[in-house]
């Protein structure tokens, strides 16, 4: 039984393919979406894959941070026919921020009012009690903050499309975007204060339709091609398309956690090894043991997905 929540954040750096295999589009290799609303996500597995990695690499450093037991404890033991089952629980990552180019401030982070309940949904099943009042954005327009750094005039241009911008709710826009980046964004990186002070001001509420519509078409395609390295030319057809999610997506992973399933013996009791809190405290210690980053998805060789982690406190 599920008892325990905590949010892992995962904001991107370096475009992130996530893939599904083959695709039958005009992209041959696509990203990872939802069925139902087409945003993109990263499957649970993967992520706890590249988690239970970080935590044996954990084990070489000196001196080690993590121990072969507790990565049995925590992600369960690898061999098959294993008496246990791991104790934490990896949700898929979903997306709370999508950057866009803007006409004014460069780019924006455009969420949206399903987004955003669906984000307070999941973050209020563990210990947060978000409140929010989220506001809902009409049709062709965009709910801004109050000191707005993305509009130009009176619009909001995202990409070639015109909103018209929206500072009535932009008391409850400021609110969401000063959680965000108080709670999402790593506070002890100085790097990140430009990307704490931008969100608060290039925070943009879109419609839901003009949301997807973004997630779906503004993503990152990337054109690689295979070279002979005797004539230097193509490799025969080995010429293809990756779709990536772009840099400073902001990404959020609800982790949950069991008591350990591996017992100990005390006071002539069998007890849990390791208790709730314990395996999500475990866990959190990822971040500062990667030094803050993990990389996710495919490409890894030529610098693709690398992401700076940040776990609720």
């Amino acid at each position: 039984m599920i008892t325990e929540t905590k949010m892992l954040y995962l904001y991107v750096e370096t475009p992130l393919h996530a893939g599904v295999g083959s695709g039958l589009s005009s992209i041959d290799l696509p990203i990872q979406r939802e069925r139902t609303t087409q945003y993109p996500m990263i499957q649970g597995s993967g992520i706890k894959g590249k988690l239970r990695s970080a935590a044996h690499a954990a084990t070489e450093t000196r001196p080690p941070t993590w121990t072969t037991n507790e990565i049995n404890i925590v992600f369960g033991p690898e061999k098959e026919g294993s008496e246990h089952a791991g104790a934490l629980i990896a949700g898929d990552a979903r997306i709370l921020l999508f950057p866009v180019r803007s006409l004014a401030g460069v780019f924006a982070y455009t969420t949206s009012y399903d987004v955003l309940n669906r984000f307070m949904r999941d973050a209020n099943r563990g210990r947060k009690s978000l409140d929010w009042i989220i506001p809902e954005a009409k049709e062709h327009t965009a709910l801004v903050t109050g000191k707005s750094g993305v509009t130009a005039g009176n619009a909001v241009v995202l990409e070639e499309f015109s909103f018209a911008e929206d500072k009535s709710a932009s008391a409850h826009v400021d609110n969401i975007a000063r959680w965000i980046a108080n709670n999402a964004f790593p506070q002890t990186v100085e790097e990140y204060k430009y990307w704490r002070n931008k969100v608060q001001d290039s925070l943009v509420i879109l419609p839901d339709d003009d949301f997807r519509d973004f997630v779906v078409n503004a993503t990152e395609i990337i054109t690689r091609i295979s070279i002979n390295r005797a004539t230097k030319t193509a490799a025969g057809t080995a010429l293809w398309t990756e779709e990536h999610l772009p840099t400073d997506t902001l990404l959020y992973v609800p982790i949950y956690a069991t008591q350990a399933r591996k017992m100990k013996k005390e006071n002539g009791k069998e007890v849990p090894e390791m208790s709730v809190d314990e395996i999500l405290q475990k866990a959190a210690t990822l971040e500062q043991s990667q030094n803050g980053y993990i990389q996710l998805g495919g490409d890894e060789t030529v610098g693709r997905g690398i992401v700076r982690m940040c776990w609720e406190n």
